[in-house]
């Protein structure tokens, strides 16, 4: 299974309603959502307010990528929001255990995320507490980057390791995500792919949801 996750981020950030209504009309399965504090990465986006408002105007489950430093200190006024799933970087916390549990007990799938120079071994410990991980393949910031092939090893080497533990732990990718590299993306193991530009920057970005699902789909087959 396939799971297209159109980014706000790379829309028009004066209709965000508008964003999601095409998200929905391009059959996608979740929203996400990039929150940047301006400490941990130099861009500042989305507080709770403009995603709770956002979800009052879509039907598809929110996917909140939170990129802040101490994400605890912000982590219930984003559970306010009741979004589908939730991650922080692995990077920007350290009692990773709780605030996977904090996640979880409010009925939200928790996860984390890594930087692309941060390496998946140090997950091995953590992992049994995670639905998902999502594996930068920029660094994060800014939209519109250039994709980091070697996230792809990455993967592979993190989906061996889920493999052998027994778990269920799905993977995502986040960054330079398109048509032209979808299939080596579903390849390596990544089911939800989240994108930004080519879906909202392209012509029609309906039929760009429907094109970027076909690629990856083809790198399953």
């Amino acid at each position: 299974m396939i799971e297209i996750a159109p980014s706000i981020l790379a829309a028009d950030l004066a209709d965000l309603a508008g964003a999601a209504r095409l998200a929905e009309s391009g059959g996608a399965d979740l929203l996400h959502c990039d929150v940047m504090d301006g400490h941990f990465v130099p861009n500042l986006t989305f507080g709770p307010p403009v995603l709770a408002a956002l979800a009052r105007h879509t039907h598809l489950p929110l996917d909140v990528h939170l990129m802040v430093e101490e994400p605890g200190r912000l982590l219930a006024d984003y559970l306010r929001i009741r979004p589908a799933r939730l991650c922080f970087h692995q990077e920007a916390a350290v009692h990773h255990d709780r605030l996977l549990a904090a996640v979880r007990a409010e009925g939200v799938r928790p996860g984390l995320a890594l930087n692309p120079s941060t390496p998946v071994e140090v997950l091995v410990d953590v992992l049994p507490a995670c639905d998902f991980v999502l594996l930068m393949s920029v660094n994060p910031g800014f939209g519109g980057q250039t994709f980091l092939p070697r996230v792809l090893d990455k993967a592979r080497r993190l989906a061996t390791m889920i493999r052998a533990a027994g778990l269920a732990t799905t993977l995502e990718i986040d960054g330079g995500v398109g048509p032209d590299n979808a299939a080596e993306i579903a390849r390596a193991g990544f089911r939800t792919l989240v994108a930004g530009s080519s879906i909202y920057a392209a012509p029609d970005p309906v039929a760009a949801i429907s094109a970027l699902r076909q690629a990856a789909l083809e790198g399953l087959a």
